[in-house]
């Protein structure tokens, strides 16, 4: 996939290239007898341009927060690069690894569980800049005012707060404002919005497009919800089973979608039909997903696919270039382009 992949990379300003990660877990039954080996990632690529951001879905359990831990190296990948502004972090030293995680942050699903519940707003804020930053207790304080007024607390209400007092919307700008307090340029945000209702979700994902605009930042933006991916992203990574089955622009994914899971996942939206207005029912994938302990051969998603055929089961697709520079597709049979 990585030979692919270079020659669809023109861009100068790369701020983040994965290569070829494999991610691996070995399973155990009763007794700690190993019962298999779990293929959480294989053979993941893409590139991330500065300023720009990546949307990865997929269903439960196709890999999507195994490769947020595995770019910032909470689990270290069995095999592959991950480079961040040049620089390979997966064999980094401690040093280095602590550098380049000030300038990748995460915000997680659940706001509450990120947030220590003993901890006031203020502490939880400063906290980065204890660990990271050089600053009398004085600018410690300034910054965390201007780290609150950005995200849209006001600091003299808020300081004093423990997590209990938050709402779910005001406890995730706590945790956005302590992810963006050292500057970073890479912000990975795993279903950072999942857990919050439909309006603050609107609010928080403004609040992502305001900093994106301000700060400059990237993102990579893990969810479930299709149509907020959508809405956020510049390019959309669409995972199954561990693997990238297709990544491209997200207008022209949207519009045109080449792998036939794409489209699976795009039919299981309910909207409305643009010609006549009225309510287009979801049509469900069918089947259930193989288990990532004993993969299917060859193509992973054959097992539902309607187009599967001999040579699906026989060997693994290689993506490759369809529709736009950057558009990539991992499927032998890619669904073609409707003509008007």
């Amino acid at each position: 996939m990585s030979a692919t992949i270079e020659e669809t990379a023109t861009q100068d300003d790369i701020l983040l290239r994965v290569r070829n990660l494999v991610q691996e877990y070995v399973s155990r039954g009763p007794g700690g007898v190993k019962a298999g080996v779990v293929h959480a990632l294989s053979d993941v690529s893409f590139d991330l341009g500065a300023g720009r951001t990546l949307g990865v879905v997929g269903e439960t359990g196709s890999g999507k927060s195994t490769l947020a831990r595995a770019i910032i190296q909470a689990d270290k990948p069995k095999s592959g690069q991950v480079t961040f502004r040049g620089r390979d972090i997966v064999g980094a030293g401690r040093r280095a690894l602590r550098t380049a995680r000030a300038d990748i942050q995460m915000v997680y699903q659940d706001p509450f569980g990120s947030l220590n519940p003993r901890w006031r707003v203020a502490d939880i804020v400063a906290e980065p800049l204890l660990g990271h930053a050089r600053m009398s207790r004085t600018a410690r304080r300034e910054r965390v005012r201007e780290l609150l007024d950005l995200v849209g607390l006001a600091p003299d209400v808020y300081l004093r707060r423990r997590p209990y007092e938050l709402s779910g919307g005001q406890a995730q700008r706590v945790a956005i404002a302590r992810a963006i307090a050292l500057n970073p340029a890479l912000i990975i945000c795993d279903e950072a919005i999942s857990s919050l209702d439909v309006l603050i979700q609107a609010q928080v994902l403004n609040l992502f497009e305001k900093l994106r605009t301000e700060l400059g930042l990237s993102y990579v933006f893990i969810a479930h919800d299709l149509a907020t991916v959508r809405q956020i992203s510049d390019e959309v990574a669409v995972m199954h089973l561990g693997q990238l089955a297709e990544i491209g622009p997200a207008e022209e994914l949207y519009a045109a979608p080449r792998h036939p899971y794409t489209k699976a996942l795009l039919d299981s939206i309910p909207g409305l039909d643009p010609d006549t207005g009225i309510a287009r029912r979801p049509i469900p994938l069918k089947g259930e997903p193989p288990s990532p302990l004993a993969p299917p051969s060859g193509c992973r998603f054959r097992t539902r696919c309607p187009l599967a055929q001999e040579k699906c089961a026989r060997e693994a697709p290689v993506p490759t270039p369809q529709g736009s520079p950057g558009h990539l597709v991992a499927c032998h049979f890619p669904l073609p382009v409707a003509t008007p």
